[in-house]
């Protein structure tokens, strides 16, 4: 019997629903199925070893807790610092949390993944995840994704379209320009078996695929670098599913769920549906 994921997305102290005032509503594109049943599922214990952070593979400016679920950069300066997990994935599609509050990330705090020789120290302040040819980065201050050590634009990449639509107008154009700024709390989705990388912020907002074409049959790390003394960053994996499409009963949950509606999500019991179907259905809410 677990909180269904989507469920407890939304229930999270620290996120209440997004806001009219959100920018991110605007921007986000639906989920396929398989994410949708993914995000619909009961979430894997929080000790789960695919939440640690590795203890080998981090710059030593990083310090790892005991339970290895979050690392605390030191203030050292003139260094660029990065850790990536202890456990990477080579296939499925997988969903891992990460809270890194907007307080601790300064100037080049990077979200992304990477292989297994990423590097994870450097002279400098610079971005080290999307610095090398290793790796996929997500500048989350200016909103700029990085491989190979280039900018290759502004994500979400609709802002692009944004962009072009209000040429007219300097004012518009802007506000166009602006970093939005990202929330505390971000869920990165790796589909290795599609070879894509994407983000959820707001609770619900997915943003799109940030990087396509990602290399297949390698082992792939959630990874992140940092150059602010003092940040501090949680790492969770939520939850996973294989390459097979998601069962019918799943689907069918999902669509119950979603035509019910967040707010009446505790009235499943109501439905003129056999006890059994009931039971499934509240189990996994």
């Amino acid at each position: 019997m677990g909180l269904s994921l989507s469920v407890w997305l939304c229930s999270r102290v620290d996120d209440s629903p997004p806001s009219s005032s959100s920018a991110f509503p605007p921007l986000a594109v639906p989920t396929s199925s398989r994410l949708a049943v993914t995000l619909n599922s009961s979430p894997v214990a929080p000790g789960d070893s695919r939440s640690h952070w590795s203890s080998v593979h981090r710059s030593p400016h990083f310090l790892l807790s005991a339970c290895k679920q979050e690392v605390t950069r030191s203030p050292v300066e003139r260094s660029s610092d990065g850790v990536r997990a202890e456990i990477g994935v080579m296939s499925g599609l997988h969903v891992w949390e990460v809270l890194w509050s907007p307080n601790h990330r300064g100037s080049h705090a990077v979200l992304g993944i990477s292989r297994q020789n990423c590097p994870l120290q450097a002279s400098g302040y610079n971005v080290l995840v999307g610095g090398d040819s290793q790796s996929w980065g997500w500048e989350l201050k200016t909103n700029q994704l990085w491989h190979a050590g280039q900018s290759l634009g502004l994500y979400p990449a609709k802002r692009k379209k944004c962009h072009s639509e209000a040429a007219e107008s300097s004012q518009h154009i802007k506000v166009a320009e602006t970093p939005l700024p990202i929330p505390e709390r971000i869920l990165l989705v790796l589909d290795a078996d599609a070879g894509t990388l994407g983000f959820i912020v707001d609770g619900c907002c997915f943003l799109g695929e940030a990087f396509k074409d990602l290399p297949r049959g390698v082992e792939l790390f959630p990874a992140v670098s940092s150059v602010r003394g003092g940040a501090s960053i949680r790492l969770r994996y939520l939850n996973g599913a294989t390459r097979d499409p998601p069962a019918l009963m799943a689907l069918s949950g999902l669509s119950i769920r979603r035509v019910l509606g967040q707010q009446r999500q505790n009235q499943m019991h109501k439905l003129p549906l056999p006890p059994c179907l009931q039971h499934y259905l509240l189990s996994s809410q």
